[in-house]
């Protein structure tokens, strides 16, 4: 789709500013926060004092052609949102007691550079470490100002456990193929469709734990499939619960939480063994086919659908039409991750694209990489790092993919431990002096076991916390807290995938900061030499950035601007022939072996297995039975809403709280009865961990042995100070989830995957000091007991 409709170049004209009556309009791209990870392309109306007004969506965008959500339709709700953080604050009580002080950006400045340079000095760099959560346009600087600022290697997703975020699948995804990929909906080229002469619609789309249209996730704008659907493609849903996409899908499965792997093998079971692989993409192109053959023979159908609660005939059908269809594509998401062989889960996934030959071709999986090149991820800035500080990254001495580069940060899990005890993953002193929270929530959303992690941070002598509101964390944990810009304050460019494409500043909102405005200063004083003096704004930084790529079209925002604020690279389909993707230009995929790696190499050298496999997660009712006679639901958490992004949106007076007034879990009729709990009724959720409560809410197309929760919540209109902290322990399913129980890879944590018991919320047992935010910060708190896992394998190990 191209600036070709009269009507649309009316409205909407190829500019970068015009104005409509008294409002000045301003194309730019919303990209969080608050959001979500897509950067969709939108207009933004300001007035006369620069103030948000509405938002529209852009038609004249290849992207996301108009479409916007209702996120970024209520955006001038929380833009505009008087308990926004407007000036930085300095905590003057204890921590928990919200008692704050501001301070100007200039004092805030010094209590940083105070703290860095004191924590440097005495325990060196490494005593620092920066964490993110999700969203915002904040990668590259968390990154930057870690490395070039601060000088210390550590930097990881927010106490996600085994780094449960996409990570898993990237990962997986480069030792497999030595690139990312995605589902072809034809989004890489800006003549999309049936305009682009060389796509292809795919015949079947795979749907693996994601409700696409819902969650969006990823840079991968759900809408796109509804779009392949027009076009005639058919789904295949894997997926514990219906969702609406779901439900118009050719083959719906509806497995057990944490079975994926399984669900995996046994698919590839029946391809193989029906001999309905690609022979000419397996013998030019894939490493270890014959082992992955052998493997698969553990995992019949039979006894994989026992594992996975689904029918045998249902497996089998599904696994032949997507073989069969041509082509075919995988679209998966964090469900993938979130067991505690989440790499395991991804490899077997990984197998299935490849022995079917739907790898870098049109409408299949396509290899990717960041729009003209642009590093903006994790490692930004690492080369400012001394010369041995990655070795020293938290997690590289225990896990090897850490270690050796497969993703560029820390393993989250270690970082708690080094919180709790002082030391690293062998035992060795390595205290942690410093947290820089940016674009998290933890105890709320991000952290498993949130208390653990509450009481981890009593250890940590300075925090500081970079957000848009006064969070949970915030209050219960920080030192510091400065405010940050939100989208139409920011000037960038987002480049997670093509097309690049350029945020434009339109607003102020008090004292609010862009964090590269936040990075930039800190880094003219920490460390000068690593700052051209010509950098001062997000916009020179960006430009900067920019000229140093050499694959970038355009050497400076301005100039995206002016070419309408969007640019495509040039995209091509099987890279692998072309010699695309190897350093020597070969043919074949950036591996050890040059080969796309069923059976991976790298594994198999580190004493890991090479072959993807299944086992139970820590407590299932097969491998735990007797836990599971107190706790005899499987409990899966994280379930999306349109209303929310994680922990975002939840302000009382706002159009998401209108509409979602309160946490909701999903429960089977059948069962809410067994246990006597009514639709709408405030139900107690418990198992060994813990206990968080949320308001039931009936749905027949779940297992009635399976139950499903609403993460990221809390409620800023409640008491902020301790022990309420906006309530956020009391709703939190994360009360219930384990940290530090992950696979061998370090990725992974059976976040989707655990168990509980459900009871009805009464007078009698819902006392204030009954309450799990009381208990967890002024009674006993939870974790009693942790995870209760073991290491004793159950009836459905199957791996040799």
């Amino acid at each position: 789709m191209e600036y070709n409709n009269e009507y649309n170049l009316d409205l909407y004209p190829k500019k970068l500013h015009w104005k409509e009556g008294d409002l000045t309009a301003t194309r730019t791209t919303m990209w969080s926060g608050p959001g979500c990870h897509e950067g969709c392309q939108v207009i933004f109306y300001t007035d006369e004092d620069g103030k948000l007004v509405k938002v529209e969506g852009d038609p004249n965008s290849p992207f996301n052609q108009g479409r916007l959500c209702m996120r970024c339709l209520e955006l001038p709700e929380l833009v505009n949102h008087e308990s926004r953080l407007k000036y930085p604050l300095k905590r003057v009580g204890e921590r928990g007691e919200d008692k704050w002080e501001r301070i100007s950006w200039d004092e805030a400045y010094d209590i940083i550079c105070e703290n860095v340079r004191k924590f440097q000095e005495t325990d060196g760099p490494e005593s620092i470490i920066s964490m993110i959560g999700t969203g915002r346009n904040v990668s590259q600087v968390i990154a930057h100002n870690q490395y070039a600022n601060f000088g210390g290697p550590d930097l990881t997703l927010c106490f996600l456990s085994g780094d449960s975020c996409m990570l898993p699948r990237t990962a997986l995804c480069y030792v497999v193929m030595g690139n990312q990929w995605v589902a072809d909906m034809s989004q890489f080229r800006e003549t999309r469709y049936e305009d682009d002469p060389e796509w292809v619609v795919p015949e079947c789309i795979v749907l693996w734990g994601t409700n696409p249209v819902v969650c969006n996730s990823d840079a991968f704008l759900g809408h796109w499939i509804v779009e392949c659907m027009k076009r005639g493609s058919e789904l295949l849903s894997i997926d514990p619960q219906l969702t609406w996409i779901g439900s118009k899908a050719k083959y719906w499965l509806r497995l057990r939480p944490g079975t994926d792997a399984a669900l995996a093998l046994g698919m590839l079971n029946v391809i193989i063994n029906e001999d309905l692989y690609d022979h000419e993409f397996v013998e030019k192109w894939c490493f270890g086919f014959e082992d992955l053959r052998e493997r698969v023979q553990e995992y019949p159908p039979e006894k994989v659908a026992e594992i996975c609660w689904i029918d045998k005939d249902l497996l089998v059908e599904a696994s032949r039409w997507y073989a069969q269809a041509k082509p075919s594509t995988i679209q998966w998401g964090l469900a993938v991750d979130m067991s505690k062989i989440g790499t395991q889960t991804a490899l077997g996934i990984a197998c299935l694209a490849g022995i079917t030959g739907n790898i870098d071709n049109p409408g299949g999986n396509i290899l990717i990489d960041q729009a003209g090149g642009l590093e903006f991820g994790y490692n930004s800035g690492i080369e400012y790092l001394k010369e041995g500080m990655v070795q020293k990254r938290l997690g590289n001495s225990k896990y090897n993919l850490k270690k050796y580069g497969f993703t560029a940060s820390s393993q989250s899990d270690c970082i708690l431990e080094a919180c709790e005890t002082g030391k690293d993953e062998n035992g060795n002193p390595r205290p942690v002096n410093m947290l820089w929270i940016q674009s998290s929530n933890p105890i709320t959303n991000m952290g498993q076991d949130a208390p653990r992690i509450y009481r981890a941070m009593r250890n940590v002598p300075f925090i500081c916390v970079i957000d848009m509101f006064k969070t949970p964390f915030a209050v219960a944990c920080a030192d510091l807290v400065l405010p940050c810009a939100m989208s139409n304050e920011r000037d960038c460019v987002r480049v997670w995938f093509d097309p690049i494409r350029s945020l434009t500043k339109c607003g102020q909102y008090y004292e609010a900061k862009e964090d590269e405005q936040i990075m930039i200063d800190l880094g003219h004083r920490l460390n000068p030499d690593a700052w051209p003096e010509w950098v001062q704004t997000p916009r020179d930084y960006m430009n900067w950035r920019m000229q140093t790529a050499p694959d970038c079209r355009y050497d400076s925002m301005e100039e995206l601007e002016e070419a309408g604020g969007w640019h495509y690279h040039d995209f091509r389909y099987y890279k692998h022939e072309k010699g695309l993707l190897r350093s020597d230009g070969q043919p074949g995929f950036n591996t050890v072996t040059g080969l796309y790696e069923l059976s991976v190499t790298l594994f198999d050298a580190w004493g890991d297995d090479p072959l993807p496999f299944y086992e139970e997660p820590p407590t299932s009712p097969y491998r735990t039975p007797e836990l599971c006679e107190e706790y005899p639901l499987v409990l899966t958490t994280g379930k999306r809403s349109f209303e929310f992004f994680h922990s975002e949106w939840r302000q009382a007076d706002t159009t998401s709280r209108e509409l979602h007034p309160v946490p909701y879990f999903d429960i089977h009729p059948d069962t809410a009865a067994k246990y006597g709990v009514a639709e709408g009724q405030w139900t107690w959720i418990e198992n060994q961990m813990g206990k968080c409560r949320q308001v039931a809410r009936f749905d027949s197309t779940l297992d009635p042995r399976v139950i499903s929760t609403e993460h990221g919540w809390w409620f800023p209109e409640q008491e902020a100070a301790e022990p309420s902290l906006f309530g956020v322990f009391n709703c939190n399913p994360n009360n219930l989830i384990p940290q530090c129980e992950n696979g061998e890879s370090g990725y992974g944590a059976p976040i989707k995957c655990s168990i509980a018991k459900v009871y009805p919320c009464t007078p009698e047992n819902s006392a204030p000091e009954d309450q799990p935010s009381f208990q967890v910060t002024r009674g006993s708190g939870y974790s009693h007991g942790e995870s209760h896992a073991t290491d004793t394998p159950s009836f459905y190990d199957m791996r040799k």
